[in-house]
């Protein structure tokens, strides 16, 4: 009897474990495997419908003059919420009832500091680590990682520069006036905290490089060179040996996934600087847009794969991959699935990197008309699992609800544009990029669902414009700010914000920006950067001046003479070519110039390859008023899939939080967000009762900003 009681003990322990349901959120994403997953099913099909507020908090700190936002997914730990603000201050909450517990603002420790503006970068997450009663939070602010008491908010003067470490050190060259900064939170392995960063998109960027700090002290403990150094893999696809000691970028900013039983981490990257022009990285350039798989504890590279060989179409990797299980020929395969900008799912096996389906090496149009540019012949195409956004259109592909007027202008630009094919080369002549900078697949990341095997992505279909042009990179011998202005800005500022001023993208207008901003804030905000913008203290101060004086068209200090002390100018920064803006393909009306859908989400099976549904996401009110269908915007931000038969998804620009039944896509419950969510929703129990919270922070596509958290919860039962 005694002997059957353990073996039933045993067999009810082993069923509890495998049924064990997971009521915190302690990592971004969910777990490490990245699936934002959760077991909880309180809130299911049946009772969605019943969701209410459960509490909303207020930071207090949104910007609409400048469209701040909220991209972070909140952490929840022992009942505790931690996440930012518009400001990057750092919170935490009573994960029940909303209640804030402390508040650590780090503006307050870095005033003295040159980059202590990164209040005006983002941040999408915060990581906890813990021994016994030492609990912290670790975090970062624009260039800064600090170490937080969890319990108090204090900083841990022990680590690091008393409680701060400067991630503009330990890169392996000077990258003191370089931007660097960290959107995307690192991640936990035993006692290691292991980061990527966010760099320079154009020529003058720091090095991507991937770095493990021990979590108590702060000291750097490996670092991986994603642009690899002589003796290292990866050199010589490099064609110019110096390469490394100029050229940036390859940085892993989407943030990472990790197997901890087999101490595997897994890496994204992105493309080499500057991005649309590779004259002076010529080759195959690794380990830009690649996916890494690396030994947490050493930092040493297991398996690579490079899902583009020399970019110059802004396609990093957007976001980390999954853990997934595919069911294969009757065998369970643990393998890392990775979606990517241009709409496809790359799945390998975990420990070898052995593509589970087939991937070709396909030829591409690889003539180019820019000098000095040498683009790759081959690029790899994945089979089984078919793209889940469109990469090509045709004329007939134009937006059909747009007015015939349009339509007829419309076509006819069409007609003097190159498009049609992924992988058509940059020239002077515009082409149309679809899929476009942003996507395909973006930072959100999909979510995965281990009962069913089912991946679920959201997408954007937009098409972008790029238009090759010269730089004028020589100054002539004499010049007022004036000249010196418009030349700088040329160089330096046409690509974002346009040649107009006008912006272009999710880049602002500089137009009457003299009501917003003084000679002495612009100029802080050139050393520091902003969100998307990289900051120019790579510059000198009179280029910097000359730039100020352009852009808020200050006529007096336009006539100065523009003289500036000779200085040693890096080669690989001047580049001959760039490109004319970020441009979206849109109508004059303001609407994407192709036709619907314009941001999708999609459920697939990666066991068959095929898709269970799809549905389009978000909408235009003005545009249902006219009894238009369901069009689907720009999204950001990913999904949560629960046990609760559910997926749930604001990241649209209407600022919906949607509900749908995840085995077939019908939408079940939704909710007008007080300002958009372009975040990844965090689902959580405290006492037996399932929350879902969001960050509301909009701002981004010229939305309302927002400063709250908002909570839902079921009623309760009376």
């Amino acid at each position: 009897m005694k002997y059957f009681i353990v073996l039933l003990t045993l067999a009810l322990s082993a069923c509890s474990k495998k049924n064990k349901i997971n009521t915190t959120w302690e990592v971004y994403g969910g777990s490490k495997a990245g699936g934002h997953y959760s077991s909880l099913n309180q809130i299911d099909t049946n009772s969605v419908s019943q969701l209410q507020v459960a509490w909303e908090y207020h930071t207090g700190d949104a910007d609409t003059a400048k469209f701040s936002q909220i991209q972070c997914n909140p952490i929840i730990v022992d009942g505790i919420l931690y996440a930012t603000s518009p400001t990057l201050k750092l919170f935490a909450l009573d994960a029940a009832s909303g209640k804030q517990l402390w508040n650590f603002d780090p503006d307050s420790v870095n005033r003295n500091t040159l980059f202590y503006h990164f209040i005006l970068n983002n941040n999408r997450g915060v990581t906890y680590w813990s021994d016994g009663d030492d609990k912290r939070i670790l975090y970062t602010a624009g260039s800064v990682l600090y170490s937080i008491t969890a319990n108090d908010g204090k900083l841990i003067t022990s680590f690091g520069n008393n409680g701060k470490v400067d991630l503009h050190e330990n890169l392996g060259r000077d990258v003191s006036q370089l931007y660097v900064a960290a959107t995307s939170p690192g991640i936990i392995y035993k006692d290691l905290y292991i980061l990527g960063s966010r760099v320079d998109e154009g020529a003058a960027a720091a090095p991507g490089h991937i770095r493990a700090f021990d979590v108590r002290t702060g000291k750097l403990k490996w670092i991986f060179h994603t642009i690899p150094q002589p003796g290292e893999f990866g050199y010589e696809t490099w064609e110019d040996s110096i390469a490394y000691k100029h050229i940036g970028g390859a940085n892993s900013w989407a943030g990472f996934t990790m197997d901890e039983e087999k101490g595997i981490l897994f890496a994204p990257t992105g493309s080499a600087s500057f991005d649309f022009y590779g004259g002076k990285r010529k080759g195959q350039n690794l380990f830009a847009n690649s996916l890494l798989a690396i030994d947490a504890a050493t930092g040493k590279l297991i398996w690579h794969f490079q899902f583009v060989h020399h970019d110059v179409w802004d396609k990093d990797v957007p976001t980390a991959p999954v853990l997934v299980t595919i069911k294969k020929e009757g065998k369970n395969i643990e393998a890392v699935a990775q979606t990517t900008k241009n709409g496809m799912v790359y799945v390998f096996e975990r420990t070898t990197g052995k593509p589970v389906y087939e991937i070709n090496e396909v030829a591409v149009d690889a003539n180019t008309e820019v000098p000095g540019e040498k683009l790759w012949p081959t690029q790899p195409i994945p089979t089984y699992i078919k793209p889940f956004v469109r990469q090509t259109f045709t004329a007939a592909d134009l937006n059909p609800y747009l007015p015939d007027t349009t339509l007829s202008k419309l076509k006819k630009d069409l007609a003097g544009y190159n498009y049609g094919k992924m992988y058509q080369p940059p020239s002077f002549k515009t082409m149309v990029v679809l899929p476009g900078y942003d996507g395909g697949a973006e930072w959100g990341g999909p979510g995965y669902d281990p009962e069913t095997g089912l991946l679920y992505v959201n997408a954007n279909e937009m098409g972008w414009l790029l238009t090759m042009r010269e730089n004028k990179t020589e100054s002539p011998k004499k010049e007022n700010y004036l000249q010196a202005g418009l030349r700088l800005y040329q160089r330096h500022c046409l690509n974002c914000h346009g040649v107009e001023r006008g912006g272009s993208g999710n880049n602002p207008s500089l137009i009457n920006i003299n009501l917003k901003y003084t000679e002495t804030s612009l100029g802080e905000l050139l050393k520091t950067g902003r969100r998307m913008m990289s900051s120019f203290n790579h510059l000198a101060e009179e280029e910097r001046k000359a730039i100020i004086s352009f852009v808020l068209e200050n006529k007096k200090a336009q006539q100065k003479q523009f003289v500036m002390a000779p200085k040693a100018v890096d080669s690989f920064y001047n580049l001959q070519y760039g490109m004319t803006g970020y441009h979206k393909f849109l109508s004059p009306e303001g609407y994407p110039a192709i036709a619907p859908p314009w941001g999708t989400i999609t459920a697939i099976n990666l066991n068959t390859g095929e898709f269970v549904w799809k549905n389009a996401l978000g909408e235009y009110p003005e545009l249902k008023a006219k009894g238009i269908p369901v069009t689907g915007t720009e999204n950001y931000g990913g999904p949560v899939v629960t046990a609760g038969g559910l997926l749930f998804i604001a990241a649209a620009s209407d600022g919906m939080l949607r509900a749908y039944n995840k085995y077939n896509g019908k939408l079940v419950w939704q909710y007008q967000l007080p300002a958009p969510g372009f975040a990844t929703p965090s689902v959580y129990e405290v006492n037996g009762k399932q929350y879902l919270v969001i960050a509301c922070g909009g701002g981004k596509l010229n939305t309302k900003s927002g400063d709250s958290y908002v909570a839902f919860a079921l009623p309760d039962k009376k």
